[in-house]
């Protein structure tokens, strides 16, 4: 089985921010083959599903950002998911908005979120889809800005890009990892 897992912030407040991409790439994937994330286990809700004949999970860790891995490792464990079979969707201050990286590993770049997975998961070999929220143009703290919403003017890249990586999370069921990084980051 493969694991899709979208990192982002539980509750309302923080639904439309960039640091919520993740879960937006998730949700996307959930609204366009009218799933639901109907099961709740580890302080994370999920859904297991068939896709091109593929079982897949998606979760969206109900922890905070900062603690995502401690929510995404004992699914593994209860599911027996091998961490080549996890890809993680975040977003990425590095790149600018409507531009998606897909990356077989790497270190967590400052990200709270990749450094719980790196934690929890005892690798930095898992694969990950970055989705780039841009950094900010004046003097707003890097905090107040991912937990922000998307400026009018960057909604409709935004859009795009969390289209684009359901695409590439949909091509993941069906290709290998390399092929699908290669059409994407191309």
């Amino acid at each position: 089985m493969k694991c899709i897992v979208g990192l982002g912030n539980p509750g309302r407040k923080f639904k439309k921010t960039r640091h919520n991409a993740g879960f937006m790439a998730v949700d996307e994937l959930l609204t366009r083959h009218k799933w639901k994330l109907n099961k709740s286990k580890f302080r994370g809700d999920y859904a297991i599903e068939t896709l091109h004949g593929e079982k897949v999970m998606l979760v969206e860790p109900q922890t905070f950002m900062n603690l995502s891995g401690e929510a995404v490792r004992p699914l593994m464990d209860y599911y027996e998911i091998a961490t080549e079979d996890v890809l993680v969707i975040y977003d990425d201050l590095d790149l600018p908005t409507g531009k998606i990286r897909l990356r077989q590993k790497g270190g967590h770049g400052g990200h709270n979120g990749i450094r719980s997975m790196i934690d929890h998961l005892g690798t930095k070999e898992f694969k990950r889809l970055r989705i780039g929220v841009g950094r900010p143009e004046s003097q707003i703290p890097v905090i107040d800005y991912v937990l922000g919403s998307f400026a009018k003017a960057e909604q409709e890249q935004a859009a795009e890009s969390i289209d684009k990586a359901a695409d590439a999370c949909e091509a993941w069921m069906q290709k290998p990892f390399l092929e699908v990084m290669n059409e994407y980051n191309a």
